[in-house]
């Protein structure tokens, strides 16, 4: 496969995975600013989502509509929903004979529903869940007709790779900010409503349920988040999914390389995998998350070196 082809199936998915995080994030912490009788602020959101001067946008921080319209539909912000499904839709064009018709045309309804001046409507006169709702039944059809029509190849592999880099990202940054909000306003762990819409943004609130039946508890979030290999966004499902999808890429044309990246992502599983939450613990969450995040972008780097190098 060419490397312009890899990289672009690559990050196709990738941008359809971040527009996935972004969207049931947004509409949980819509529905919790609207519960709340206190001032609600999307700082967080803003610092997960936000690739622009963050100080600046503490100026909405506050406006929930604001918030929504600019990370939805702004198109001066480089981190939207409209301009990375943008991107999405100029990767996927440039690969259509590497994907099903019917994948191409879900990403490209996709592309023309997130342009469709009714969402603004939504977002700043009526009810922005409706706007959430229309493009997260986007994603899911992404999503299902993905996996039920796409040929089980290097594409494919390719593309699972970039869903689950993406995803273990976007999970890790969650847990490290709303922890991080904690050391400022301790009054937190004990906040049934901050753990809960935490869970929720994560698609996690029913089967911490299931698992954990004692209540909201820090050290349990962590470990559901981090290492239940039955959660399909924490992040060691999300690993040993990167290493399985990998491995079917093996090539003697490409066994140096291979052998290399292999070895970075074994390596990676097994620091999550060997990992408890008292370990965490004695690191601090906050330099273990980082450095966690630190090896995913080695990896994301190492991958646009030795297989997309010249796209």
């Amino acid at each position: 496969m060419l490397s312009r082809v890899a990289s672009s199936l690559y990050w196709l998915s990738r941008y359809v995975e971040r527009s996935d995080g972004m969207l049931r994030m947004l509409k949980i912490n819509y529905a919790s600013s609207q519960d709340t009788i206190q001032e609600f602020t999307w700082k967080p959101v803003i610092r997960i989502f936000s690739s622009d001067d963050e100080n600046e946008l503490l100026n909405i921080q506050h406006d929930s509509r604001a918030v929504i319209e600019y990370l939805l539909l702004n198109r001066e912000n480089p981190n939207s929903i409209l301009n990375i499904i943008t991107l999405a839709r100029e990767n996927a064009r440039s690969v259509q004979e590497h994907i099903p018709k019917d994948l191409w045309q879900c990403l490209n309804e996709y592309y023309h529903t997130v342009k469709d001046e009714k969402l603004l409507w939504y977002v700043q006169k009526d009810d922005p869940i409706t706007a959430l709702d229309i493009l997260i039944k986007q994603v899911m059809l992404y999503h299902g007709t993905a996996d039920s029509a796409m040929e089980r190849g290097e594409s494919r592999s390719f593309m699972k790779i970039g869903k689950h880099l993406e995803r273990s990202i976007q999970s890790i940054d969650i847990l490290d900010i709303k922890f991080s909000s904690i050391s400022t306003n301790p009054d937190l762990l004990t906040d049934i409503a901050y753990w809960k819409h935490l869970l929720l943004s994560l698609g996690g609130y029913e089967l911490y349920l299931k698992t954990y039946r004692q209540g909201f508890d820090a050290k349990n979030i962590i470990e559901l988040v981090m290492l239940n290999n039955d959660f399909p966004r924490s992040a060691l499902y999300s690993m040993n999914n990167i290493e399985r999808y990998f491995g079917r890429l093996k090539s003697e044309n490409n066994i140096e390389h291979y052998n290399n990246l292999s070895f970075k992502i074994g390596r990676l599983r097994s620091m999550i995998t060997y990992s408890s939450v008292n370990t965490m613990g004695e690191e601090e969450l906050h330099n273990y998350l980082t450095q966690i995040r630190a090896e995913l972008f080695g990896i994301g780097n190492s991958l646009n070196e030795y297989y997309f190098a010249n796209s």
